[in-house]
């Protein structure tokens, strides 16, 4: 089965959880969804619930990796703010892309942008560069390891 069918069932069960405890609070609804999220884990092969699993592993991933990424920028930019001394090296660095579909690149570019001290600013013709300004680049190569190995990878496990 392909994943968003799954997902419908396991929100059904989310609700079909709240009713059974008489409690319609988004509480007793999350506790409802991770319930039927076991459930379908434990029962996965028999439905064909592996393409679910895996995406919302892959989803979990991409979440915690951004937010991880999120707060770190927020204490540079923070820091560089504060302190007399700024540690701000600009540039422009351009990255190599694997992400091929619109949906792709377009969630690179905006978590990218959402993530301060950086901005997606244009993607080549050919869709095989992204261009991105950050304020804090020791080293670019070291940049686009980070950005290719750590957001971008968590990007193709989610979407392919």
């Amino acid at each position: 089965m392909k994943a968003l069918p799954i997902l419908l069932l396991n929100l059904t069960l989310s609700l079909a959880w709240a009713f059974a405890k008489g409690d319609l609070t988004a509480g007793r609804l999350a506790e409802g969804f991770i319930l039927g999220y076991i459930a379908l884990a434990l029962t996965g092969r028999a439905i064909g619930a592996g393409v679910y699993l895996r995406k919302s592993i892959a989803l979990a991933r991409l979440i915690a990796y951004f937010l991880k990424d999120l707060v770190s920028a927020n204490l540079r930019v923070a820091f560089d703010i504060v302190t007399p001394h700024h540690y701000m090296r600009p540039g422009v660095v351009a990255i190599p892309l694997d992400v091929e579909s619109d949906i792709e690149i377009t969630l690179m570019g905006n978590l990218i942008t959402l993530t301060p001290g950086t901005l997606t600013l244009d993607v080549a013709a050919d869709r095989r560069t992204m261009y991105i300004h950050s304020m804090y680049i020791k080293d670019p190569e070291e940049l686009r390891h980070e950005i290719k190995n750590g957001l971008e990878k968590r990007i193709l496990e989610l979407m392919r």
